[in-house]
């Protein structure tokens, strides 16, 4: 079983570039590999509805956060603070890291 792995990890800070968030900035709370989702705090909610039960007697409507492809998201440099690509190399030790493409430096 081969399992793609995607450019971003859950708690990297990522900038939405296409869709109706574009141009928002969040951290990522979760990630999907299978389907290539991310979850993104406090971007893409939508409305919820829920049926009253022994844990939420009242029901209602709630907002939750919806996932986003990752192809739709940009990894932001902590560093810089502007998006950059992701690579993934081998470091003395053998062991794989992360960097980024603009400034070659390790994430």
């Amino acid at each position: 079983m081969n399992k793609k792995k995607l450019h971003v990890n859950t708690g990297d800070t990522v900038k939405v570039i296409a869709g109706d968030e574009r141009g928002k900035t969040g951290r990522v709370t979760a990630v999907n590999i299978e389907k290539q989702k991310v979850t993104i705090e406090g971007l893409n909610l939508v409305t919820k509805h829920s049926k009253p039960s022994a844990k939420n007697p009242q029901g209602g409507i709630t907002k939750v956060e919806a996932p986003i492809h990752a192809s739709n998201v940009a990894f932001v440099d902590p560093k810089t603070g502007k998006t950059t690509k992701v690579g993934s190399r081998k470091n003395s030790e053998g062991k794989s890291e992360r960097y980024s493409k603009k400034t070659g430096e390790v994430i």
